[in-house]
C-alpha cells in the first residue's frame, strides 16, 4: 500500500468546517420545523388519518411548516456528511439545490414584478379558497384571524368576502348564528376590553354598510398589503438580500470545497 503526500493540494480546514457550521444550523432548523408539524398533526389527528390533509380544500399551515423543514433537513444534513466525509456527490446536490433555490427566488420576485395584476388575482382567488376552509382547520383559522388583525382588514377585498363561507353566508337557508357576520378578528377592538369578544362580528353585514366603519375594518386585505408593501419596501429588500447573501456564501464554500477535493483526486491520477 502506497501514501502520497501533496503539500500544494489540500483540503482547506476553514472552508471545511465553515460549511459543516453553516448546514448544522439549517439541519438543526430543518429538525425543528419538522417536529412542530409533525406534533401539530397530531394534535389534529391527521398522522392517523391522512385523509383529513385531502378535505382541506384552503391551505394547511402545517404542510408549509413540514415542505420548509423536509427541505432544510436534506440540504442540512447532505452539506454536514457532504462536507465531513468529503463526499463530492453530496456537495454537489447541496450546491445545486441552493442554486435552484436561489433562481427560484429571482424567477418569482421578476415575474410578480411584470405580471402584477396576474399576480393580484391568483391571491385574490387564493384568499377566498382559504374563506371558504375557514372553519375547516384551527391552524387555517388562526393564520387569518392574524393576518386580519395585524392588517385591519377583513375578507380578500372587503368583508362581503365572507359570504364564501358557509357560516358567514347571508342566504336566506343557513341556519348558522354566525350567518351575515364576520370573524371576531375583523372587528375594530375596544381598548377598554381586556377580554376578546368573540362574538362582535355577528350580524354585522345585516347593517347598512354606512354603520360597519364603526364596528369592523371594511379595507380587504390585498388592498391592505399592497399599501402595507410600499412602506416596508427597505425591510423587504433587507430580508432578501440576507437570505441571497446567505444562500450565495453557502455556494461559495461548496464549490470551493468541491474544487480542493477534485484538485486532489486529479493530483492522485499522476
Amino acid at each position: 500500500m502506497h501514501y502520497y503526500r501533496y503539500s500544494n493540494a489540500e483540503v482547506s480546514c476553514w472552508y471545511k468546517y465553515l460549511l459543516f457550521s453553516y448546514n448544522i444550523v439549517f439541519w438543526l432548523a430543518g429538525v425543528a420545523f419538522l417536529a412542530a408539524g409533525l406534533w401539530a398533526w397530531s394534535e389534529k389527528g391527521v398522522l392517523s388519518d391522512l385523509t383529513k390533509v385531502t378535505g382541506l380544500h384552503g391551505l394547511d399551515p402545517v404542510v408549509l411548516v413540514l415542505v420548509v423543514g423536509i427541505v432544510m433537513f436534506t440540504l442540512g444534513f447532505a452539506g454536514c456528511v457532504g462536507a465531513l466525509r468529503e463526499n463530492i456527490c453530496l456537495l454537489k446536490f447541496f450546491c445545486g439545490a441552493i442554486v435552484f433555490i436561489f433562481l427560484l427566488e429571482l424567477a418569482v420576485v421578476v415575474l410578480a414584478f411584470l405580471f402584477q395584476d396576474w399576480v393580484r388575482d391568483r391571491v385574490k382567488e387564493f384568499f377566498e379558497n382559504n374563506i371558504k376552509s375557514y372553519r375547516d382547520d384551527i391552524d387555517l383559522q388562526n393564520l387569518i384571524d392574524l393576518l386580519q388583525k395585524m392588517n385591519h382588514c377583513c375578507g380578500a377585498q372587503g368583508p362581503d368576502d365572507w359570504d364564501f363561507n358557509i357560516y358567514f353566508n347571508c342566504s336566506s337557508e343557513s341556519k348558522s348564528r354566525e350567518k351575515c357576520g364576520v370573524p371576531f378578528s375583523c372587528c375594530i377592538p375596544d381598548p377598554a376590553q381586556k377580554v376578546v369578544n368573540t362574538q362582535c362580528g355577528y350580524d354585522v353585514r345585516k347593517k347598512s354598510k354606512s354603520q360597519w366603519d364603526d364596528q369592523i375594518f371594511v379595507k380587504g386585505c390585498i388592498l391592505a398589503l399592497e399599501a402595507w408593501l410600499p412602506r416596508n419596501i427597505y425591510i423587504v429588500a433587507g430580508v432578501f438580500i440576507a437570505i441571497s447573501l446567505l444562500q450565495i456564501f453557502g455556494i461559495f464554500l461548496a464549490r470551493t470545497l468541491i474544487s480542493d477535493i477534485e484538485a486532489i483526486k486529479a493530483g492522485c491520477a499522476f
